[in-house]
């Protein structure tokens, strides 16, 4: 492979090395992507025509999103300015880290856990410290607070935890935050909150009415509302907090197509949880239908499941993708299967069980 062309100016040398963002593979007509755990359902009532209201594309959006920012503040119960909306929650977490860490500070967060956390502390120019999993692949939050330091700026937490799918406890959580400093920021990343059924699991508004300022809870419409494709997320935390990530944010990125498509979509709470439970509820039977083929599969509480295929991965995402099945690999690691449309399921577990058998006893992939 030949080397490529050189940068013809100068830049930063860790960016110069850090890898782009790559998506998945795309999908033939015929198959089934299941690698972006994107929703399969249409938008939700209201949405399409909400967007076709939008005609001035001529115009600049709000910058603020006012209307967005007081729904959801009357929703869970805070003042506007304690809500901050953005171009879906990863650039609220990008914002929040350029805010807290730069060069010569730290930024602490699970491994493995969502991709983009390695690039976003790298290009604030802080490291990052990695905190291995469990074997159960579950958050080492003990781990976690032992690895503060003085240098520590921002602590990122993911439940459920993608890619592997379980959830941090209310009880961990609580006892987490009184072991951080209060003047360290804790991001509680709840992108897949919305697909949770397990009682125990932490809620990251419970824990900001508990009284914790150096929390800030994000969640995302990309995932359960279906609007991955139009970029909206939103932030709750102290209004200081999230004034310090509104200075770091590219102005005007939030579009008034996102803003209205959101808006429309919490008008439709009841079709809303009415398709989050028909997704858990396949979720529930794709990981049962694994392990009783023999996969070791992790709590699944997204709309995903996680098989640690380790040193097979790329080829068991290839045996997937031959099957017509799109899956994500991370290599040397596993695979991510979303879950997708109900037709998927079967071809899923048809290509699942024909794979686990070429897979060697003791295998850590092997229930």
């Amino acid at each position: 492979m030949s080397e490529p062309d050189p940068i013809p100016v100068r830049v930063r040398p860790a960016i110069a090395a850090l890898p782009a963002y790559k998506q998945g593979r795309q999908a033939a007509p015929d198959a089934f992507k299941l690698s972006s755990n994107e929703n399969p359902y249409d938008p939700l009532p209201g949405v399409v025509d909400a967007l076709r209201a939008v005609t001035a594309v001529n115009r600049y959006p709000d910058a603020s999103a006012a209307r967005l920012r007081e729904r959801l503040a009357a929703d869970y119960g805070v003042s506007p300015d304690a809500v901050h909306i953005g171009a879906g929650s990863v650039s609220l977490i990008a914002q929040l880290i350029s805010a807290t860490a730069g060069p010569g500070d730290e930024v602490i967060y699970a491994w493995r856990s969502f991709e983009a956390y390695p690039s976003l502390v790298e290009v604030s120019g802080a490291a990052s410290v990695r905190i291995p999993l469990t074997e159960d692949a579950r958050h080492d939050l003990a781990a976690m607070a032992d690895a503060i330091t003085d240098r520590t700026r921002t602590i990122l937490v993911c439940s459920p935890n993608n890619p592997t799918g379980p959830v941090i406890t209310q009880p961990e959580f609580d006892d987490f935050v009184t072991r951080v400093p209060r003047d360290v920021l804790i991001v509680l990343d709840e992108a897949y909150a919305e697909f949770v059924t397990s009682p125990d699991a932490v809620d990251g508004l419970r824990v900001l009415q508990a009284g914790h300022p150096n929390v800030v809870v994000l969640r995302t419409f990309s995932k359960a509302y279906g609007l991955a494709g139009l970029r909206v997320g939103y932030g709750i935390g102290h209004p200081r907090v999230l004034d310090a990530a509104r200075s770091t944010a590219i102005p005007l990125s939030v579009t008034a197509h996102a803003e209205e498509a959101a808006l429309a979509s919490l008008d439709a709470r009841a079709e809303l949880l009415e398709r989050v439970a028909e997704i858990t509820a396949r979720r529930d039977t794709l990981a049962a239908g694994l392990r009783d083929q023999g996969w070791r599969v992790p709590d699944a509480q997204g709309n995903f499941v996680w098989l640690a295929t380790g040193p097979d991965t790329l080829a068991v995402a290839d045996a997937f993708h031959d099957g017509g099945i799109v899956v994500r690999p991370f290599a040397g690691e596993g695979v991510r299967i979303s879950v997708g449309e109900h037709e998927s399921v079967d071809r899923v577990l048809r290509i699942a069980g024909s794979v686990v058998e070429d897979l060697p006893e003791g295998h850590p992939a092997r229930g």
